[in-house]
């Protein structure tokens, strides 16, 4: 088998699965569930980096840069949910 098949492959059942368990979560956990996932991301920097040194291309290190800035963007996005979302818990001081 081709690899670029094997590689569609997974990308459209991980993308059919993934919408499947994100449907089945109730709107209830939606935000706390998605906030803490996002934080995930973190691992998608860290690969960037990775690729961004080893390449010796200059269309690999585009690519890398712009991982980490969507990844970043992600994480960042992701904890200021989570603080808000754990600030509205709070009871409201004098």
């Amino acid at each position: 088998m081709d690899p670029i098949f094997l590689t569609i492959f997974v990308f459209v059942i991980a993308s059919l699965l993934g919408f499947e368990l994100i449907n089945k979560v109730p709107p209830t956990l939606h935000t706390p569930l998605m906030s803490g996932s996002n934080a995930i991301s973190g691992i998608t920097i860290v690969g960037a980096i990775i690729v961004a040194t080893a390449s010796g291309g200059i269309f690999a290190q585009i690519l890398a840069f712009l991982a980490i800035a969507c990844a970043t963007v992600n994480v960042v996005g992701g904890y200021m949910v989570t603080d808000r979302m754990l600030g509205s818990f709070k009871k409201k001081g004098k």
